[in-house]
């Protein structure tokens, strides 16, 4: 296996994958607005997984649905490489990888470049000081609401009851409009929707084989 170091370089050097860091963004992203002509050429939906750490559900997501494109952002390089690497020896062309902050994600896309926005598992910011950090906080989805299409869907995934209860209670302050949700998407989970289960991270099979409920939340920005 690499070390860390070793996939750091080979991220750089793979097709797929792509940064942007603060220093950056002043001279702009050259993908931003050209996703589909100069990435993925083709005009297929793009969905993007938002902290998606070695990509597992974007890759997931991908071999399940190939007229859709996927799109794993996370700052961590050598958790991205585990994804990339998959992908190129597995001629997965729907998919690509970003390596930036998820401050800087309105950066990164144009107006209407996304379809929908997926957030598997983030670290749910327990703390109340670091409520700012949540990804669901009202700061991020107007980062979400400048790149997604009207009435994109934004799905959430959680073993934190207190991230779950959250975002429920800032999508009805912000009168967003709720889709589906449940707070125990095994026993609960719709039989037209089985993917939901079917894919999982490494986090969720941790927080499953201790017997905790998963939560999920699909819903839209107003």
């Amino acid at each position: 296996m690499p070390s860390k170091q070793e996939k750091f370089i080979a991220f750089d050097t793979f097709k797929n994958c792509f940064t942007l860091f603060f220093e950056n963004i002043s001279k702009g992203f050259l993908l931003k607005g050209r996703w589909h002509s100069d990435y993925f050429k083709n005009p297929n939906p793009i969905v993007l997984e938002l902290g998606c750490g070695k990509g597992e559900y974007t890759i997931g997501l991908s071999e399940n649905n190939h007229s859709k494109n996927y799109i794993g952002v996370d700052i961590k390089g050598n958790r991205i490489w585990v994804g990339a690497k998959y992908a190129i020896e597995n001629n997965l062309n729907n998919v690509a990888f970003l390596r930036t902050r998820i401050d800087f994600i309105e950066h990164c896309f144009l107006e209407n470049e996304i379809d929908e926005i997926w957030i598997t598992f983030p670290d749910p910011q327990p703390q109340s000081t670091r409520k700012r950090s949540r990804l669901t906080n009202p700061l991020f989805l107007n980062r979400y609401k400048k790149i997604l299409k009207k009435g994109g869907l934004i799905h959430l995934k959680t073993d934190s009851t207190s991230l779950y209860e959250y975002t429920l209670q800032v999508i009805e302050e912000n009168k967003n409009l709720i889709i589906w949700q449940t707070d125990n998407l095994y026993q609960n989970c719709p039989d037209n929707r089985q993917e939901l289960i079917q894919i999982k991270t490494h986090y969720e099979k941790l927080f499953t084989d201790k017997g905790e409920n998963i939560k999920y939340i699909c819903f839209t920005l107003v």
